[in-house]
């Protein structure tokens, strides 16, 4: 390990102990002003019980991950993007927590979708500027680049293609890891503990990476330790839900630190399982709009086994172990293209 080694376990236990500490008083306030968590009636009928648990947890994680990586000094181009869209896709869904939490409706699917696309073109096109990604790391073919130059009327040398389809790339990613990561939160525990793999594969990659980027490998690390400070309460019976101030953000930061890493082609493996919830849902709503059948008994992927007899506990480990093989093979994936 390079240098800063002992600040990435400082950031990870600093961040599980602040979560640690502040959370039981965090949850109290969040009791107070009345953040409990509506049900809704169309979900699984074992859902009801969880009628009034505090969520908007969240808010804490963002907190936490933006104050220490001011506290270990971890701010330079390879982390402005990445805290940019937690600080800013977490707004967005602590408000959506809010209206759900006192009106049980929250913002509207499509006016999300508008914000996290604005948010995803402004840090696409900082990092394709700043990091001059004009391709992609392609897994045991090495960087791939495409330099043709589409004219533009309003430029004297237009944009090179590379940049325009990496742009692209890049939005779906942050869009689509966020709403997926959303997706997966829907069990106790399940999206907190797929995400702690996945941060863990990424600060893998990050150590090993080149050109070495010691700041983010640090707010990597502290992520993970605020994750797993979450999950001390949020395991089954949860006390606390993420909420989409964290889900939406923290998922939308991870495809931020793929395209920062240049590992982009990998994230589809290492958030294996956010893919599926995904695939899940719009396979299950493309069937019954097109043929008026569905494909699982519920969507997204997990409400099916769990309407298969399966135990909360059981989907959620089962899944984990799913994540964390992923996030293992994304990792020797990416130790394979390593050039010798």
């Amino acid at each position: 390990m390079r240098a800063h080694g002992v600040e990435f376990i400082q950031g990870l236990l600093l961040a599980f102990a602040c979560m640690v500490i502040l959370m039981p008083p965090f949850l109290r306030l969040l009791r107070w002003l009345g953040m409990g968590k509506q049900i809704r009636e169309d979900g699984p009928g074992t859902h009801l019980v969880k009628q009034g648990t505090p969520t908007m947890g969240g808010v804490l994680i963002v907190v936490v991950i933006i104050v220490l990586a001011a506290v270990f000094g971890a701010y330079d181009a390879s982390t402005y993007s990445p805290l940019f869209v937690l600080a800013l896709v977490g707004a967005l869904g602590a408000i959506d927590d809010y209206l759900n939490a006192r009106t049980g409706i929250g913002i509207r699917g499509r006016h999300k979708i508008l914000w996290q696309v604005i948010v995803a073109i402004v840090v696409a096109v900082y990092v394709q500027n700043h990091f001059g990604f004009n391709g992609f790391r392609v897994p045991f073919i090495g960087p791939v680049q495409f330099t043709a130059i589409i004219p533009l009327p309003l430029t004297d040398e237009g944009i090179q293609v590379g940049a325009l389809i990496f742009i692209i790339v890049a939005v779906v990613a942050i869009v689509g890891c966020s709403n997926g990561v959303n997706l997966t939160d829907g069990l106790d525990g399940l999206a907190g503990g797929t995400l702690v793999f996945a941060f863990i594969s990424f600060l893998i990659i990050a150590l090993l990476n080149e050109p070495y980027q010691p700041n983010l490998a640090i707010v990597i690390a502290i992520v993970i330790g605020a994750m797993m400070g979450f999950l001390w309460f949020n395991v089954h019976p949860a006390q606390v839900f993420m909420g989409d101030s964290g889900a939406l953000s923290i998922g939308g930061m991870l495809a931020v630190i793929a395209l920062i890493t240049g590992q982009v082609l990998i994230l589809p493996l290492i958030g294996i399982i956010f893919v599926l919830e995904v695939a899940s849902d719009v396979i299950q709503v493309g069937s019954y709009k097109l043929r008026g059948k569905r494909v699982f008994r519920m969507a997204p992927l997990h409400h099916h086994f769990e309407l298969g007899g399966w135990d909360e506990e059981k989907i959620t480990m089962r899944f984990w172990i799913v994540g964390a093989l992923a996030g293992m093979l994304g990792v020797t994936l990416f130790v394979a293209s390593i050039p010798k």
